[in-house]
């Protein structure tokens, strides 16, 4: 079991920016790939960004490219979403998520299906 705590939430004005964390406390968190997912009230949760259990690859929603970043250090067992220029649009619940194994495709990373462990989740509110 892979217990996941999303910190770093806030409410926010647009245009600011917040950094969010996942830890992993597990000794095998860091052979985990991670994803972000975010759920706004009455919506589907959406894929943000993945990160491969290497740190060689990043994968990232249309909306998250030119804004957003995901990292991840080992060390510390945590991942990160650095999240600039935040709109009200990006309010919602931002989650992250771990899915075991060395295979971690485009599609893996955006399929919710694809991983195994959730975090509860952190709020995000961008007000204008």
């Amino acid at each position: 079991q892979v217990q996941l705590i999303e910190s770093g939430g806030g409410s926010v004005q647009t245009g600011d920016s917040l950094s969010l964390s996942c830890t992993g406390p597990e000794r095998t968190f860091n052979s985990y790939n991670i994803g972000w997912f975010r759920q706004a009230p009455g919506k589907e949760r959406e894929f943000v960004a993945g990160i491969t259990w290497t740190k060689s690859e990043q994968q990232y929603a249309d909306f998250a490219k030119a804004r957003f970043t995901v990292s991840k250090d080992n060390v510390k067992k945590t991942a990160y979403l650095q999240m600039n220029s935040l709109k009200p649009e990006d309010t919602a619940v931002y989650y992250c998520a771990a899915k075991s194994g060395q295979l971690f495709t485009t599609a893996q990373a955006m399929g919710r299906t694809s991983y195994q462990y959730w975090g509860q989740g952190t709020q995000v509110t961008v007000s204008s």
